[in-house]
């Protein structure tokens, strides 16, 4: 399975490699690194490779440089090779060939020092990566504000905040977030707009690049466009071969009218398998209140309705009620889609989805007309790592098969 880790984003419209090529040494930073390296020429510097404390007043004074970031362009000149550091101090490095790699470095570069304290706000660096990874994700522009409001709830959950803490941090959080985004606008990630703040081409470029690295889901425009223009049917298949990953269905619905997309995946789920049928609720949860009308119909759709219902009580619009025996079903339609991706007896141990609830409700699947229950009991109980779960599940599945005898 994919590590749980991971997460989608929507496709990108990348600038042209050349746009980007003449967009990277008008950074502000980049070009700051080669002045800085072509003042520092041929140079003695300290025992830790770096500018001795009276060049370095120099340098701030002759180039016009902020002193709070000298050590970052320094960094970025001698990691990007524009000054190499030998015994005998530093001297000129190489022409940079291939600049977009050299780009990809100096981001790398950047997002390093977050644990040096690089923005100057502890919060801020310890969730830098993720501002960015919001920001990529909105492409139109993220408002300030709610980039603020953001942080301060990743902050609370994910670091588990004192209120204290959250109190000091909504009295300092908008100052130290626009000296961030100073920083990042210095760097070349971001630039504002308007109320907004979006990511410049490079910054989508080099965050994508990121992104990838840590083995997110995050395609070009370009790699998914063709996979727009499937059917619903065709759309499924690709995506349960792997050969589209779920950020297609993002553009596949653009593509279309809501109501329409949504009677083509629910045809398709209505009569499929579980595999089919749980990729096609995937897609469909993207849609909003307006694809309702063909939701509904779909509530008379005997392998659908019950997913028809939750999707329609999720957003608050009138919906049969589901029992603990609709519950039990959900969960057998759930773990049956391993057995039809092939991976039921390798995957069963890793799956989350269900996680203790599976201990009540085994019992209830047992009882349950899904046409793959026995099927998802007997996986249980030759593979679930739980042995209570699976004693319970070889126990059920040898009551479902009496009752079928």
């Amino acid at each position: 399975m994919a590590d749980s880790d991971a997460l989608t984003f929507p496709p990108v419209d990348l600038a042209p490699d050349e746009e980007l090529v003449r967009a990277v040494p008008l950074v502000p930073l980049v070009r700051d690194a080669v002045r800085l390296a072509r003042w520092t020429g041929v140079r003695e510097v300290t025992e830790g490779g770096l500018l001795t404390e009276k060049d370095a007043a120099a340098a701030v004074r002759e180039l016009g440089l902020e002193a709070r970031r000298l050590r970052l362009i320094w960094i970025v000149a001698v990691n990007g090779r524009l000054i190499e550091i030998t015994k005998a101090g530093a001297r000129p490095g190489p022409p940079v060939h291939d600049l977009l790699e050299f780009w990809d470095g100096v981001v790398m570069d950047v997002l390093d020092r977050t644990d040096e304290g690089l923005t100057g706000s502890s919060v801020i660096d310890e969730h830098l990566t993720e501002i960015l990874a919001t920001i990529y994700s909105v492409r139109t522009g993220m408002p300030v504000a709610a980039l603020a409001s953001g942080i301060l709830q990743a902050h609370e959950v994910g670091c588990e905040a004192r209120p204290a803490e959250l109190r000091r941090l909504r009295m300092t959080l908008a100052a130290e977030l626009a000296d961030a985004l100073g920083l990042l606008e210095y760097c070349g990630l971001i630039e504002p707009v308007a109320e907004v703040v979006r990511l410049t081409p490079p910054g989508v470029w080099a965050v994508r690049r990121d992104l990838l690295r840590e083995g997110h889901d995050a395609p070009s425009l370009h790699e998914v466009a063709g996979f727009a223009e499937l059917g619903a049917a065709e759309l499924i298949e690709a995506m349960l071969e792997g050969k589209a990953s779920s950020s297609v269905a993002t553009l596949w619905l653009e593509r279309r009218i809501p109501e329409d997309a949504a009677r083509e995946l629910i045809k398709i789920a209505a009569s499929g398998n579980a595999a089919q049928r749980g990729t096609a609720g995937t897609i469909l949860e993207e849609l909003g209140p307006e694809a309702e009308p063909a939701v509904r119909e779909a509530l008379s759709e005997p392998m659908m309705w019950r997913y028809a219902a939750a999707w329609l009580g999720v957003r608050d619009l009138e919906a049969p009620a589901l029992s603990e025996s609709d519950g039990a079903w959900v969960a057998v339609d759930t773990l049956a889609a391993l057995l039809y991706i092939g991976s039921g007896g390798e995957s069963v141990g890793q799956i989350d989805m269900l996680g203790e609830d599976l201990r009540t409700l085994v019992p209830e699947m047992g009882r349950t007309e899904h046409p793959d229950a026995l099927a998802v009991l007997e996986m249980l109980g030759r593979h679930h790592p739980d042995v209570v779960i699976a004693k319970s599940a070889r126990k059920t599945a040898m009551k479902a098969r009496s009752r079928i005898a």
